[in-house]
């Protein structure tokens, strides 16, 4: 039931600590596309006066959140919810932020483009967006292990792939966010930060 993914133990504490320069003081953080649940088990103790809720929209990844929740969950982890980033409908009505990791490079630009619609939906004026993950940039050498990974994402699905970063600030104005920080991450990602405007 407990899936295990390598990745979240490496990158969660340099995510930690982009998040607790970012993350408000309290209120509820929505996580879109939790995955294995671990970032949320991982988080939600960090920051234990946030509320987290955890989501994803494929079934075998809620129950795995759903289990590592009942083993060794905090109070302010909540039940997670079943949540496809490119509905229109979401089962959150409100949240103080949003967080996504590694989700914008392995789904289609449909799922991202749902992702700022919801943020702008559902997160008050100033709050934040933060994406983590490999991204594309004008000006910076791609590293070779990304356009390897890129690559490998689209033979995959070629609805796949990683996105630049001028493409997701557009899409952030078309939807009433600016980008707010970039910051470099370990093993050639990026976090970048969005809020409403």
């Amino acid at each position: 039931m407990k899936q295990t993914a390598p990745a979240a133990a490496r990158n969660r504490d340099p995510i930690a600590a982009v998040l607790a320069e970012e993350l408000p003081g309290s209120g509820t953080v929505l996580e879109v596309a939790s995955g294995t649940g671990e970032h949320g088990l991982y988080f939600s103790a960090r920051f234990p006066q946030l509320v987290w809720q955890s989501s994803d929209p494929d079934p075998d990844a809620i129950a795995s959140i759903a289990a590592w929740r009942a083993e060794s969950g905090p109070p302010n982890l909540l039940a997670p919810v079943m949540l496809d980033a490119a509905s229109g409908h979401w089962p959150v009505a409100a949240a103080a932020a949003l967080v996504c990791i590694n989700m914008v490079h392995i789904s289609p630009w449909a799922a991202t483009q749902g992702l700022f619609a919801g943020a702008a939906r559902i997160l008050p004026s100033r709050a934040p967006l933060i994406l983590y993950g490999p991204y594309l940039e004008e000006g910076v050498e791609t590293a070779p292990s990304n356009l390897a990974f890129d690559e490998s994402l689209k033979a995959r699905n070629p609805a796949w792939g990683l996105r630049a970063v001028p493409a997701m600030d557009a899409l952030g104005h078309d939807n009433g966010f600016a980008r707010s920080r970039r910051v470099a991450m370990p093993a050639n990602n990026l976090v970048l930060i969005y809020r409403r405007v």
